[in-house]
């Protein structure tokens, strides 16, 4: 069965304002290409060849545009879903693909807002793809603030339990904005009730799957750098990052 990716695309943009206000946020430049092209790359080059961009009503159009030469330079195919309710959570856009899901065996489920770059990553992506198991995976990355993520608690190098926005954290190991699931992950999907904050955390997700002794985790360590991109300091940070590598080591990250 095929292996399909699905990059989450909507939301408020809140922390993005007056920004978000007249742009999606993943269509904001970092550095020299859009947010969203990071994101895209980052499936591309795992061998991704279907991909399902969930985004908010009326921002279909403008990553048409932005991603026409993309699809046709990759031989890619890219769908679309709309996420109506923008502040329905991450976990919506599992119920949102539903449909996109059901012939494929693994996803590659990716927060648009999320850079990764890393020499062996990729093939550290495709290697959890492979194994031929029901188990899903998280990829976790020490924070200094991890009371702004999710937080994943290990107890003998083992997976225990996540947080979500933790007031406390005792552990500094937070969830990044990639996800590798199983189809039946979509068993899981209708159990899951609205949070506090009213909406569909993907925390609830993982913690379903940890339960049911079926979620794995990879700590990416210090071989890959990752940023989210939802603040200002971070995509400034993060386009300082890309405009070194890039011009030291004359490569071009995500060069898609």
């Amino acid at each position: 069965m095929k292996t399909k990716g699905i990059i989450m695309a909507g939301g408020k943009g809140t922390r993005l304002k007056p920004l978000t206000n007249i742009i999606n946020k993943h269509l904001v430049p970092v550095y020299n290409k859009p947010m969203i092209f990071y994101s895209v790359s980052t499936l591309i080059y795992s061998g991704i060849k279907e991909i399902l961009i969930i985004c908010n009503d009326g921002d279909e159009f403008f990553f048409r545009k932005t991603l026409y030469d993309v699809i046709k330079r990759n031989r890619i195919k890219i769908t679309y879903a709309v996420q109506k309710n923008t502040g329905g959570g991450i976990a919506e856009g599992l119920i949102l693909a539903k449909s996109f899901i059901q012939k494929c065996n693994k996803i590659i489920f990716i927060l648009g807002d999320n850079f990764f770059y890393g020499r062996l990553f990729h093939q550290l992506i495709k290697s959890y793809l492979n194994k031929k198991n029901k188990n899903s995976t998280i990829f976790l990355s020490k924070v200094s603030n991890p009371k702004d993520y999710g937080v994943a608690y290990l107890k003998n190098k083992k997976l225990s339990k996540i947080i979500e926005k933790p007031k406390k954290p005792t552990s500094n190991m937070a969830v990044t904005g990639l996800y590798i699931y199983h189809q039946d992950v979509l068993k899981i999907i209708n159990r899951i009730k609205p949070s506090n904050r009213n909406e569909l955390e993907i925390t609830s997700v993982n913690n379903q799957l940890l339960k049911k002794k079926q979620l794995n985790y990879i700590d990416i360590g210090r071989g890959t750098v990752w940023f989210d991109l939802g603040t200002f300091d971070n995509i400034y940070l993060c386009s300082e990052y890309v405009r070194l590598m890039e011009q030291r080591q004359g490569l071009k990250i995500s060069n898609i």
